[in-house]
């Protein structure tokens, strides 16, 4: 999959995704040829509307949005200024890929299968943070989901969720406890590999977890920028 394909592939799997968890939620959002939007939702960290094109313009990525309720835009390729429709840039990133190892080996990671694991998993994502009941049951029964768990000496010290749409995997929602980061993300595409054998594995990050994702050989595909009003962050 050549570099162009591979990132429209890396933005279209995340707009799944996170339509998975809006769905989850009661939220779905509706795709279509150039956005994906679910205006309705407030979740956290979620946006509520996400670019599919290059070539959307700042009034199609805004038209969704309710000027008296937060919203949040995913600009997939950093090319809209939306300071003038009432956002506020919060970060920039970088879509990343990686093509998978030949053997992959899950290295003490365990797939979450049940409700009690899933919330002992999103205790130990929020950090001590005011989050729950963001990772609904749903997410485990969708077959191209699956929520993973690293223990070591029978410690939970990371996790990930990956979601398999497009002909690649995405793997999202990366954390680690007490772990380098580079180790942790090395060890989480081996366990990713072996669960989704021979497709390429895509993302975003910032800053230093980016440094460790082209540390741990994933390359830079091209940027995106979040935007938001009110207490929406995605």
């Amino acid at each position: 999959m050549g570099a162009e394909a591979l990132l429209h592939a890396a933005v279209i799997n995340n707009a799944r995704w996170c339509d998975a968890v809006c769905r989850s939620h009661g939220y779905p959002g509706e795709f279509g040829g150039r956005l994906w939007t679910s205006a309705g939702h407030a979740l956290p960290f979620y946006p509520n509307a996400i670019t599919l094109s290059p070539d959307v313009t700042a009034s199609e990525a805004t038209a969704s949005q309710d000027p008296a309720r937060s919203f949040a835009i995913k600009d997939s390729f950093a090319r809209l200024d939306l300071a003038p429709h009432g956002l506020t840039r919060l970060f920039d990133a970088e879509w990343i890929a990686l093509s998978p190892p030949l053997d992959g080996d899950d290295q003490g990671w365990d797939t979450v299968a049940t409700q009690g694991e899933l919330a002992q998993w999103e205790a130990a994502w929020a950090g001590g943070g005011d989050v729950t009941g963001l990772f609904q049951s749903a997410l485990l029964a969708d077959p191209d989901c699956a929520i993973l768990a690293c223990h070591r000496d029978g410690s939970l010290v990371g996790g990930a969720t990956i979601y398999t749409t497009d002909g690649v995997t995405g793997i999202l929602n990366v954390f680690k406890i007490g772990i380098a980061a580079r180790e942790l993300l090395t060890s989480a595409v081996r366990a990713v590999a072996a669960l989704r054998p021979g497709l390429p594995i895509v993302g975003y990050e910032q800053g230093e977890d980016l440094m460790a994702a082209r540390a741990a050989g994933f390359r830079v595909l091209g940027p995106l920028r979040i935007w938001a009003r009110g207490s929406a962050v995605p």
